[in-house]
């Protein structure tokens, strides 16, 4: 069976309750999650071996956080134990009008103080099929950034497919030093994920005439994107999501998927929001499981991606905790959310 590894930080997610502000909250639902240990927590639920890479600190909340991730059948053994402490995110939930806030407590964390030579890639790789990282890692700082440069030439020198969620963060960095580090980096890189904008902020190419803030986006503004992405990085395949945010309740939900060949349009979802953090997380997941499933033709990947990610959506926490099964329901047109007994 075809497994993946996925390197990247996991946090501590700490998020108020019954949607209050921070200046509100006096408890905070305390989880874990992280855009690569998102991906793996999915692709275990698919079956799919799974493996995250990351560090942690040596002490109880890095340990409560390891355990937090083996629940879920991801294989955790290549976690090491350094540095002093987990990063920290802070979730408040909008509603409405209101927009969702991410506060980072992340400075010094443990990942980011990783140092190229500190994994053994060729052993992690030995008999894997697929890498996936994406751009927060390199954001992290420049040493996290020189691990998973080594991680990814080691995996392609391998010959393990390599992909990559764009996941621009303009809490972490600017577009100016996403793009010097990122741009590098494609070259390595066969699967290309990204949203609206982070093609633009991290690899310099952006959609004409398009509003990311707009409650309605034309997919063949995207067009033009994808061909220049192949054209400029050599991509085999890319992956591009597409949110119309009507409000911080709706949302409108779909993707284009770019085969080599052709460009694909998803089904569009209007997505009633439990929660939205991890919704990328989970079409790359998607994207990934489809393209390991050999008999699988590019609309059947894009229709998995897209119904995948938009049920991610429904569940509180980074994480998207639906089977292969529940998601073929909502490829097959059942969105009715009747009970099941």
């Amino acid at each position: 069976m075809s497994s993946v590894v996925t390197f990247g930080e996991v946090m501590l997610r700490l998020a108020t309750q019954r949607r209050e502000r921070f200046t509100q909250a006096r408890d905070y639902e305390v989880t874990y999650g992280g855009g690569e240990c998102n991906v793996a927590v999915s692709l275990a639920h698919f079956g799919i071996p799974s493996t995250f890479v990351s560090s942690v600190p040596a002490n109880d909340i890095g340990q409560a956080c390891i355990n937090y991730v083996r629940q879920f059948g991801v294989d955790v053994s290549k976690i090491i134990r350094t540095g002093d402490r987990l990063g920290i995110y802070y979730l408040e939930s909008g509603a409405s009008m209101r927009a969702s806030k991410v506060i980072y407590d992340r400075t010094g964390s443990s990942i980011s103080k990783v140092k190229p030579n500190t994994f053994d890639w060729e052993e992690i790789f030995s008999g894997k099929d697929w890498f996936h990282f994406t751009g927060i890692t390199p954001a992290i700082s420049e040493s996290a950034a020189a691990t998973c440069e080594e991680a990814i030439e080691v995996a392609s020198a391998l010959g393990l497919t390599v992909s990559v969620d764009m996941n621009y963060r303009k809490n972490l960095w600017s577009p100016e030093k996403a793009q010097s580090t990122m741009k590098p980096l494609m070259k390595f890189v066969d699967v290309a994920i990204g949203n609206e904008e982070d093609a633009e902020k991290c690899l310099g190419i952006s959609a004409e005439g398009v509003d990311v803030t707009s409650d309605e986006i034309d997919p063949d503004a995207y067009t033009t994107v994808i061909k220049r992405l192949v054209d400029e990085y050599g991509f085999k395949k890319v992956g591009i999501t597409l949110r119309e945010s009507i409000s911080a309740d709706d949302n409108n939900w779909s993707a284009l998927y770019f085969d080599g060949k052709k460009i694909h349009t998803g089904k569009k979802y209007p997505v009633r929001i439990v929660d939205r953090v991890g919704g990328g997380d989970s079409f790359s997941a998607g994207v990934i499981f489809g393209n390991l499933k050999s008999n699988w033709t590019s609309q059947d990947i894009l229709d998995f991606a897209v119904a995948c990610s938009a049920l991610s959506h429904t569940f509180h926490g980074d994480f998207n905790l639906v089977d292969e099964k529940e998601v073929m329901s909502i490829v097959g047109g059942d969105t009715s959310g009747r009970v099941q007994r």
